[in-house]
């Protein structure tokens, strides 16, 4: 198991690195073949949630999102990754990391490295309490970086638009049977299993007055609340989007997604995703239209002070391998 000049344990390293990667319902949907000069990076079709993810859009920011922590890995090894997404030469790869010659972790890259063992996706509740502006600056500043547009919504009139698409979005979904035991068969799980939203990431069950915390990812075994003890009522919330749609625009707003979230952990932030708006289509078109409709959102995140959270599971990286073929 060695690819790029790594030995066995340092490619070990960097596979465990992009294996911290958030997806959807922590399924993991990717794999990587290793050659020598070469990582090669894919869809695992098998770990498709088709009903709340049927283009594949969350599918394809996962990846990107573990393609990001594999650069950061490749970094803090000396190398710099040189990487092209949806590779002609490779129709079936997501993406292929090659040696690009001698790189280094700069002060920023670095504090994001040592955020991919701390990142937590928190479905607790937040402090009610604002972001600094220097926090909010850095946050979009690493969206920037990887061609991305990090949004945040400060207009009262949009943030009660985008509760209403929630509102409404969770409802369309919770109206679908398929959907239902989809999202209950990725969530709620016991301990140990390698995949999936355990029961201690599941967060308190949310309650009607909760205006952006809907899911209840405990199947209505969730943390206990207290009397009164309510999601904080305004979060920050911000929109990451991008200037084109389409598979590879997927990916590279995965990469921009990471980045923000290992910025958020680096500055002591807490996230969590409300994704319903991005999967349900509809309201996904009038986010859009939210945003001015020139760019087209990836991903809605709730940002804020959080409490510690337990680490969600994740399979083992010799598991994440697939055979080599030339």
């Amino acid at each position: 198991m060695q690819t790029l000049g790594l030995d066995a344990e340092q490619t070990l390293a960097a596979l465990a690195a992009a294996g911290r990667a958030p997806s959807l319902h922590n399924a993991q949907p990717w794999k990587f073949a290793l050659f020598d000069d070469r990582v090669e990076v894919y869809a695992n079709l098998a770990r498709r949630l088709p009903v709340a993810d049927p283009d594949d859009r969350e599918l394809r920011l996962g990846i990107g999102a573990a393609l990001y922590n594999l650069r950061l890995a490749l970094l803090d090894r000396g190398i710099r990754p040189l990487v092209t997404i949806r590779p002609w030469e490779h129709p079936n790869a997501e993406a292929v990391v090659r040696h690009g010659g001698s790189g280094s972790l700069d002060d920023r890259s670095g504090r994001q490295f040592r955020s991919i063992a701390l990142r937590r996706t928190n479905r607790r509740p937040f402090a009610d309490v604002p972001i600094p502006i220097d926090h909010r600056h850095r946050l979009t500043r690493a969206a920037e970086a990887e061609g991305a547009w990090l949004e945040v919504i400060d207009d009262p009139a949009q943030r009660d638009r985008i509760q209403r698409l929630l509102t409404d979005a969770h409802s369309i979904q919770l109206r679908d049977d398929a959907f239902r035991a989809e999202f209950a068969s990725w969530t709620g799980r016991p301990a140990p299993e390698p995949e999936g939203v355990p029961l201690a990431s599941s967060g308190p069950r949310p309650e009607q007055q909760d205006r952006y915390v809907l899911r209840d990812f405990g199947g209505g075994r969730g943390r206990e609340r207290l009397p009164g003890q309510d999601f904080e009522r305004e979060p920050m919330l911000a929109v990451l989007a991008g200037h084109a749609d389409g598979e590879s625009a997927q990916l590279r707003a995965g990469q921009a997604m990471q980045a923000v979230l290992l910025t958020a952990t680096s500055l002591g932030l807490s996230v969590s995703f409300l994704s319903q708006v991005i999967e349900v289509g509809s309201s996904r078109q009038e986010l859009r239209r939210v945003l001015g409709g020139g760019l087209y959102p990836q991903t809605v995140l709730r940002v804020g002070f959080g409490s510690p959270v337990p680490a969600t599971p994740r399979r083992d990286p010799a598991d994440l391998l697939v055979a080599a073929t030339h």
